[in-house]
């Protein structure tokens, strides 16, 4: 039988991914900003996705996007009142939002 030692994987026992993530942006007049979703109980959250691929498959291949750490993306999220952030989400048409996430 095969023990896996944490130090084999990047991210066993972390809550958060290891690594850059892909984060939605939308132009503004400042530049680029990230794009802020609701979660189903109304509250703000930043999205970000580990693959482009992951992105483009939930959003679409036009979606404009970034790279940033999860640190430095909570940092400028939380000044704005999204102190969630959702990683890989699946987004549904906006008739079914019953349990999913919207943009906002």
């Amino acid at each position: 039988m095969s023990h896996h030692l944490y130090a084999e994987d990047p991210e066993p026992a972390d809550r958060v991914p290891a690594g850059p993530l892909f984060v939605p942006v939308r132009s503004g007049p400042a530049g680029c900003t990230a794009r802020l979703f609701r979660t189903p109980l109304g509250g703000r959250t930043v999205v970000a996705f580990t693959s482009p691929q992951r992105l483009a498959a939930a959003l679409g291949g036009g979606q404009p996007w970034v790279r940033l750490s999860e640190p430095a993306l909570r940092a400028l999220a939380e000044p704005v009142g999204a102190t969630v952030l959702t990683v890989d989400p699946r987004f549904i048409p906006d008739i079914s939002r019953g349990h999913h996430l919207r943009a906002a």
